[in-house]
C-alpha cells in the first residue's frame, strides 16, 4: 500500500488552505517561465529556419564539395563532373550588378544559369534561362520595380579594373577603373519559392560565361576569387549507397576541398561556425531580460513566503510542541515552494508555447520572406529548461523564509505572532550596500571617461560593471532608506489625512516587506527607463551624425555630359516633375565645380547654391548660416579631403579669373565645400546646375517619397541619377526604434510581475493586519477610510519604486549612450518625457488598482468577528 509522508500531507494541506495567498507568487512564476520558454522556442525556430534557408540554396543537390579557404577553381568543377555517378555539378559563385531602366536603379546579386534544374532553388515564372552573355533573367519583383518584362532591355553598369579596351559612354572614374555600360535583354523572370536568397534581396541569373566575365572584371591583378562550394547532383538521386560511394571519389578528385557532405549537414556546419557570436548576443540580450523577470519573480515569492511563515508561526510552534523537528519544518516550507514552482512553471511553459504558436500562425500575414514551421518544435531542453529554472528560483526565494520557519520556538505557540520586522538588516548589510553603491558609481564614471577618451570597449565594460554593482548596492540597502521614503511620500500623497498617516506607518512597520516589493518594481522600471533614455540620447547623437554625413535628403543628378565633359544641366522636365511630387518640402538647383587652387593644392569639390536655398534643403542649418559672398564654407570632412584644415583663406582659379575666399570651417561631415552663386560667376561664369537637392517632409514615409520621385522622373523619359539618402537615414532610425520597442516590450514583463507583487503585498498585508484593521473599524474608522488607507499604501509602494527606477534609469541610460557613442561627439541627456510619464502613470494606476481586491476583503470582515479571530 502506498504511504504518504507526514511532511507531504502537511505541505499539501497548508497549500490548500493558503491557495489564494500563493496565487500571486504562482502567477509571477508563470509569466517568468513563459518568457523563458518562449525565448528558447523562438531561438530553436530561428536556428532551424537558418539551417533550412542555408540548405535551400543547394536545392535538390545530393552533395556539397566545400573548401573553407575559398580556393577551388573552375578546373575543380570540371574534375567533379568527370567523377563516375555525377550527373551535374556547378561552382557556387556570385557577384553584383547595377541595373538601370527608366530612371530607376537597383543593385542586384547575380548567379549563373544552373547546368541542372536540381542545382538551383529558383524556378522560371516566365520566359527562358539566359543562354548568352547579353541575356538576364530577373526576379519578378525586380522586373516590376524597373517596369520591364521578357524581351525588354536594361542597362548594366560595371567597373572595369583590368585591361579592357571597351569604355562605356559615361567614361567616369570608378575607384581606379572605368565604368562600362552594356545592354542586357530580359530572357525570363524567376521566382524563389523557398526564400533561399531572400536575405540578400533575391538574385538575377546570367549565363556562366557572363558571370565569369564579371568576376574577372573585378578581380584586379590578383585574379578572380576562388569558390567555396561546388554543388553536385548524382545519377541516382536520393540513393544512400550512391552518396556514400561518391563521397570518397569526390574528395579524391578535388584535393583542395576541405570536405564533402550533404546539403543539410553543410548548412548545420555553416550555422554552427557563425552561431557562437550570435549565441552570445542571444544570451546577453534576450535571456538576460528573462533573467531580470525571474529575479523580480523571486523577490515576489520570497516576500510571499516571509509573510506566510509569520502568519503560521503559532501553527509551526504547535507542530514543534507535538514532536516535529526543525528539519521537518525546513523541508515543509521548501517542499511547498517546490510544488508551487513545478506547477506554475508547467503552466508557464504551456503559456509560452501557446504564445509562440500564435506567432507562427500570424507570421505568414507579414510576408517575412522566410519559410517558418507551422507548429512549435518541442524538445527536451526547451521543455525542461524553463521547468528547472522556475523550480530553482522558487527554492532559492524560499530558503530564507524556510530558515525563519525552522527557528520558530515551541513557546511561540503561547503568544501572538509578530509580523516580520527588520531582522537581518545590521551594520554589515549597510556597509556592503554603501560600498557597492559608491564604488559602482565611481566605476561607472570611470567607464564614461574612458569611453569619451576613445577607449570604448574597456569603457563600456567598466560602465556596465559599475552600473550593475551600484544597482545591487541600491537594492541591498533599500531596506534602510526606502521605507522612510515611502512613508514621506505617503504623507505627501494624503496631505496629512488619517489614511495617509496609517499607510505611512504601515510602510515603516514592516520595512523588509515594503523594500522587497518596491524594489521588485524599481528593477523593472529602472531597466525600462534606462533603455528609453539611452535610446533617446543615442537617437539625438545619431541624428546629429546622420545630419552631418547626409546633409540633404534627396539628390537628382544629371548623367549626360555637355560638350566639355562636365554634367549637363538637369532637364526642365525633371524639375517640373519633382514639383508635383507630394512629400517634397523644397527642391533647389545646385552647381557642382571642381575648383583649382592657385597654390597648386588638391582641387576642391564645391557645391554652389544660394544660402536661402541651402537653408531650405540642408539638414545642417549651421552651414547655411555661415554661407555668404566671399566665403568658402568647408565642412570637417572636406577640410581633410582637400587639405584645407587650418587655412584662413584660399585662392581658387577658374575660367573667369582668380577669387580669394575666406575659409569658414564647420563641424559637419559633408565631402563638398559650399560657395555662393555670386562667387561662382567670378570664378566660372555660365556653369549649369547639374544637380537638384530636395528635402523630404518629415510627415511622409521616406521610401514612399523616393519611389514617387522615381516614378515621376521615369515618366519624363530623361535619364538622371536619383540618390535617396533619406532612405538610409530613416533605416538607421527605424533600427533604433525597432530595437527599443523589442527591449521595452520584453522588460515590460518584469514590470508586470513587479505590479503583481504590489497586489500580492497588499493582499498579504490585509490578512496580516486583520485584527488591527478590525480594531480600527471598532474605534470609528469607516470603510471608505480603510479603502483609502490601502489605496495610499498601493500608490506609495508603486510610486516610490517607479520614481526611483526612473531616476536610476536616466543616469544609467545616459551613461551607457555616452560611453558607446562618444566617438560621435557630445551625447546629450535626452529625457523621454512621454515614456517617463507613461511608466509613472501605469505604475501609480496599477498600485491603485491593486488595492481594490484587498480593500474589498478588508471591509467585508466584521469588526467583532475579526477581533474574535484566533
Amino acid at each position: 500500500m502506498l504511504t504518504v509522508s507526514p511532511t507531504l500531507r502537511l505541505t499539501v494541506a497548508q497549500m490548500r488552505r493558503g491557495l489564494g495567498r500563493l496565487a500571486a507568487a504562482g502567477l509571477a512564476i508563470v509569466i517568468s517561465t513563459a518568457f523563458v520558454a518562449a525565448t528558447l522556442q523562438a531561438g530553436t525556430i530561428i536556428t532551424r529556419t537558418t539551417y533550412d534557408q542555408v540548405a535551400a540554396q543547394y536545392a535538390g543537390a545530393d552533395l556539397v564539395v566545400f573548401d573553407r579557404r575559398g580556393t577551388m577553381t573552375p578546373d575543380d568543377v570540371d574534375a567533379v563532373r568527370d567523377v563516375d555517378g555525377v550527373a551535374a555539378a556547378d561552382g557556387f559563385q556570385g557577384t553584383y550588378a547595377q541595373l538601370d531602366h527608366g530612371g530607376r536603379t537597383v543593385y542586384q546579386s547575380l548567379v549563373a544559369t544552373p547546368s541542372d534544374p536540381r542545382l538551383t532553388p529558383l524556378v522560371l515564372a516566365d520566359g527562358a534561362w539566359p543562354g548568352r552573355a547579353d541575356r538576364i533573367a530577373l526576379p519578378a519583383d525586380v522586373a516590376e520595380l524597373l517596369g520591364v518584362g521578357v524581351g525588354d532591355t536594361v542597362a548594366s553598369t560595371r567597373c572595369l579594373l583590368g585591361d579592357h579596351p571597351a569604355v562605356g559612354k559615361h567614361g567616369s572614374d570608378c575607384h581606379g577603373g572605368q565604368e562600362a555600360v552594356t545592354r542586357l535583354t530580359v530572357s525570363g523572370l524567376v521566382n524563389d519559392p523557398v526564400g533561399a536568397y531572400a536575405a540578400g534581396g533575391g538574385v538575377a541569373v546570367v549565363s556562366p560565361e557572363a558571370l565569369r566575365e564579371r568576376l574577372a572584371d573585378g578581380a584586379g591583378p590578383a585574379g578572380a576569387a576562388g569558390m567555396r562550394t561546388i554543388v553536385v547532383a548524382l545519377d541516382r538521386p536520393g540513393s544512400a549507397a550512391a552518396v556514400a560511394a561518391a563521397r570518397d571519389d569526390l574528395a579524391a578528385a578535388v584535393p583542395a576541398a576541405t570536405g564533402v557532405t550533404t546539403p543539410v549537414q553543410y548548412a548545420e556546419d555553416v550555422v554552427s561556425a557563425i552561431s557562437d557570436g550570435q549565441n552570445i548576443v542571444y544570451l546577453v540580450f534576450v535571456l538576460a531580460l528573462a533573467a531580470v523577470s525571474l529575479v523580480v519573480a523571486g523577490l515576489v515569492i520570497a516576500n510571499t513566503f516571509q509573510v506566510l511563515v509569520a502568519q503560521r508561526a503559532r501553527t509551526l510552534a504547535l507542530l514543534r510542541c507535538v514532536g516535529a523537528g526543525t528539519g521537518q519544518i525546513y523541508r515543509c516550507v521548501l517542499l511547498e515552494a517546490a510544488l508551487l514552482g513545478v506547477v506554475a512553471s508547467a503552466a508557464g511553459i504551456v503559456l509560452g508555447t501557446l504564445l509562440v504558436q500564435a506567432g507562427l500562425l500570424v507570421a505568414p500575414a507579414f510576408d517575412l520572406g522566410v519559410a517558418l514551421p507551422r507548429t512549435v518544435p518541442l524538445s527536451a531542453p526547451v521543455l525542461l529548461g524553463p521547468l528547472g529554472v522556475g523550480l530553482l528560483v522558487s527554492l532559492a526565494a524560499a530558503l530564507a523564509p524556510a530558515r525563519a520557519a525552522a527557528r520558530v520556538a515551541p513557546l511561540a505557540a503561547l503568544r501572538p505572532a509578530d509580523a516580520p520586522g527588520r531582522q537581518g538588516t545590521g551594520r554589515g548589510r549597510g556597509v556592503f550596500a554603501a560600498l557597492a553603491t559608491v564604488g559602482g558609481l565611481a566605476v561607472l564614471g570611470a567607464g564614461v571617461a574612458l569611453g569619451m577618451s576613445g577607449t570604448i570597449d574597456v569603457g563600456l565594460f567598466a560602465a556596465v560593471l559599475g552600473g550593475s554593482v551600484s544597482l545591487v548596492g541600491v537594492i541591498v540597502g533599500s531596506v534602510f532608506w526606502l521605507p522612510r521614503v515611502a512613508a514621506a511620500f505617503g504623507r505627501l500623497v494624503g496631505a496629512g489625512g488619517p489614511a495617509a498617516r496609517l499607510a505611512s506607518a504601515n510602510a515603516l512597520r514592516n520595512p523588509r516587506r515594503t523594500a522587497a516589493t518596491s524594489t521588485a518594481l524599481l528593477i523593472g522600471v529602472t531597466l525600462v527607463s534606462m533603455m528609453t533614455t539611452g535610446a533617446a540620447s543615442a537617437r539625438a547623437a545619431l541624428d546629429d551624425e546622420l545630419d552631418a554625413r547626409f546633409p540633404v535628403d534627396l539628390q537628382v543628378t544629371s548623367t549626360t555630359p555637355d560638350k566639355n565633359g562636365a554634367p549637363a544641366a538637369v532637364p526642365d522636365s525633371v524639375t517640373d516633375a519633382l514639383a508635383d511630387v507630394d512629400g517634397l518640402r523644397a527642391v533647389v538647383p545646385v552647381t557642382n565645380l571642381s575648383a583649382e587652387r592657385a597654390d597648386g593644392g588638391r582641387p576642391v569639390q564645391v557645391a554652389v547654391l544660394d544660402p536661402a536655398d541651402l537653408r531650405a534643403v540642408a539638414n545642417t542649418p549651421a552651414d547655411a548660416a555661415l554661407l555668404r559672398p566671399g566665403t568658402l564654407v568647408v565642412p570637417e570632412r572636406a577640410a581633410r579631403l582637400y587639405r584645407l584644415a587650418g587655412l584662413d583663406t584660399v585662392e581658387l582659379t577658374g575660367p573667369g579669373g582668380d577669387v580669394t575666399l575666406r575659409v569658414v570651417h564647420s563641424d559637419t561631415r559633408s565631402d563638398r565645400a559650399y560657395l555662393t552663386p555670386q562667387d561662382l560667376d567670378a570664378l566660372a561664369p555660365g556653369l549649369a546646375a547639374g544637380e537638384l537637392w530636395a528635402q523630404v517632409d518629415d510627415d511622409h514615409d521616406a521610401a514612399d517619397v523616393v519611389s514617387a520621385v522615381q516614378e515621376a522622373v521615369s515618366g519624363t523619359g530623361e535619364t538622371v541619377g536619383i540618390t535617396g539618402i533619406v532612405v538610409e537615414r530613416s533605416a538607421y532610425q527605424q533600427i533604433i526604434d525597432v530595437i527599443l520597442g523589442i527591449v521595452v516590450g520584453l522588460l515590460a514583463v518584469a514590470v508586470l510581475i513587479a505590479l503583481i507583487g504590489v497586489a500580492n503585498t497588499l493582499s498579504l498585508s490585509v490578512i496580516d493586519r486583520t485584527r488591527e484593521n478590525a480594531m480600527l473599524r471598532a474605534i470609528g474608522l469607516s470603510r471608505g477610510q480603510l479603502r483609502a488607507t490601502l489605496a495610499v499604501e498601493g500608490l506609495v509602494i508603486a510610486g516610490v519604486g517607479a520614481v526611483l527606477g526612473v531616476l536610476l534609469g536616466l543616469l544609467y541610460g545616459w551613461a551607457g549612450a555616452t560611453t558607446a557613442l562618444s566617438t560621435l561627439g557630445e551625447v546629450p541627456l535626452v529625457v523621454p518625457w512621454s515614456d517617463v510619464l507613461a511608466v509613472l502613470g501605469v505604475a501609480l494606476l496599477a498600485g491603485l488598482v491593486a488595492s481594490v481586491v484587498p480593500a474589498r476583503a478588508a471591509v467585508r470582515t466584521r469588526p467583532v468577528a475579526a477581533l474574535a479571530a484566533d
